[in-house]
């Protein structure tokens, strides 16, 4: 008798679930909505699927899943933003202030 299941993969390598279409739906209201975002593109990991952090020009950020880092670039292209791949390029300072500054403010 198994007393645990594991969670059948569904992405790249990932025991995490796949993206859908409210994740996309949340990464174009979120980049539609601010100003001077930026895609930053993670890759898979063993737990998560491939991620794309939208980076604000303030610095407020989202993450979501998506398809594969192709998808995540095609989006970006889509919303007219510019991609970066997180692993090459790291993540702007603007996001670690953000999240600095939210951290103080108790949120």
């Amino acid at each position: 008798m198994r007393l645990f299941r594991r969670r059948r993969k569904q992405g790249d390598g990932s025991l995490d679930r796949a993206a859908d279409d409210e994740d996309t739906k949340h990464l174009k209201e979120f980049a539609n909505s601010r100003q001077g975002v930026e895609a930053f593109v993670e890759p898979p990991t063993t737990m998560t699927s491939t991620t794309v952090v939208l980076v604000a020009h303030d610095g407020e950020w989202t993450r979501r899943r998506v398809r594969d880092a192709a998808a995540a670039h095609e989006l970006a292209h889509k919303l007219r933003i510019p991609a970066y791949d997180a692993q090459v390029v790291g993540y702007p300072q603007r996001m670690r202030e953000w999240n600095r500054q939210a951290r103080n403010r108790g949120v």
